[in-house]
């Protein structure tokens, strides 16, 4: 629950910078202005920051260029330094929780307790039993104070600090709503990482961070082709035989190495989905929703669906967002638009929330 303005949404992934800012309407929320700039090779490794100047400048530069006036800014941090984690405990009263959840934290955190920052939401009571679920989540100070004062040392005012599969959730329940009676599986696809949200009964029962993406395919490109990074990214960007990119026609030879490489990635996704189907007991999995950089690459939906036998569906973050053409350029955002899921996430954030 909040109140106030949007906050403006500010994704630091691995390769690029993404903001948006919402804006509230009598027809729905309106995307007023929105940004996009790559940032240097080696910027950000495994979702920890090596080159802090660069992403500083690229923070600024995005910001500015798209005529951001607003300072008050959502940011999400992911990677191995976050920790989230399913957990039942005694029932009690919010004051209680908040009084035991240190202690509860301790018995899940694989990390020092004083190293992390823990926060919780109650996903069910069950009075029947005297016990409640939660989710846990943990993250290491140092990682968030990292992503906080980088935004800092660009002028900004971090508001919120919030985690990709959860931005990812809100952003898709906003858009598409949630089943009770469905288990789905939500697939952002970055491009070092990949995070994976499995929702069943409308809540979030199981989250893992996939250490692959998008790059994959553009290394393996690179590689085996013998060519520049840029131009492999191009590549697998036209994405099929026949499609024009800024070095030509993709070549006939490109497309066992972009199934190759996709498939790679739907292995990884399938060995998580199998993990949760034979531990959770939880409902079969009925549908599988892709976003992200590299989910519009067809090869890469069709090896998911093939390993996993779930229908997979591409979605696409902007859906239900009435899009401003005066402040917005509306071609760079449809070709953009896989890409911004966390930022569009972010930005359903407000200036004053509390706990529900």
């Amino acid at each position: 629950m909040g109140e106030g303005k949007n906050l403006v949404g500010v994704d630091i992934g691995t390769s690029s910078v993404k903001v948006c800012q919402v804006r509230d309407g009598r027809r729905g929320p309106s995307l007023v202005r929105f940004g996009y700039a790559g940032l240097p090779p080696q910027a950000i490794v495994d979702g920890q920051v090596m080159d802090s100047s660069a992403v500083i400048e690229t923070v600024s530069k995005v910001i500015r260029d798209a005529k951001i006036r607003d300072r008050n800014v959502a940011v999400s941090v992911s990677g191995q330094s976050v920790i989230i984690r399913k957990i039942t405990v005694p029932m009690m009263t919010a004051q209680e929780l908040d009084e035991q959840i240190q202690w509860e934290a301790e018995q899940h955190i694989p990390f020092d307790i004083k190293d992390v920052e823990v926060d919780y939401q109650v996903l069910k009571r069950r009075p029947e039993t005297s016990q409640m679920d939660l989710l846990l989540v943990a993250s290491k100070k140092d990682h968030i104070s990292d992503y906080t004062q980088l935004v800092r040392n660009a002028k900004l005012k971090p508001v919120v600090c919030d985690i990709d599969a959860f931005t990812v959730q809100n952003l898709f329940e906003f858009t598409h709503g949630l089943q009770e009676d469905k288990t789905i599986a939500l697939i952002n696809v970055g491009a070092s990482l990949s995070s994976l949200n499995i929702i069943s009964g409308g809540v979030s029962s199981f989250t893992r961070e996939i250490a692959t993406g998008g790059n994959t395919v553009t290394e393996q490109i690179q590689k085996q082709m013998g060519i520049p990074y840029e131009q492999a990214d191009a590549y697998k960007c036209g994405g099929r035989t026949g499609s024009a990119t800024p070095f030509g026609i993709v070549p006939q030879q490109m497309m066992p190495i972009i199934e190759a490489a996709t498939d790679t990635i739907a292995a990884e996704i399938q060995r998580s989905l199998d993990f949760f189907v034979a531990t959770s007991g939880e409902n079969e999995i009925s549908t599988i929703y892709l976003t992200g950089g590299s989910s519009n690459l067809p090869l890469l939906v069709q090896s998911v669906q093939r390993r996993t036998r779930v229908t997979v569906e591409t979605w696409s973050p902007i859906a239900k967002f009435i899009v401003d053409p005066k402040t917005v350029n509306v071609t760079e955002l449809e070709s953009r638009a896989p890409q911004l899921a966390v930022a569009l996430g972010l930005t359903l954030r407000r200036e004053r929330e509390s706990r529900q």
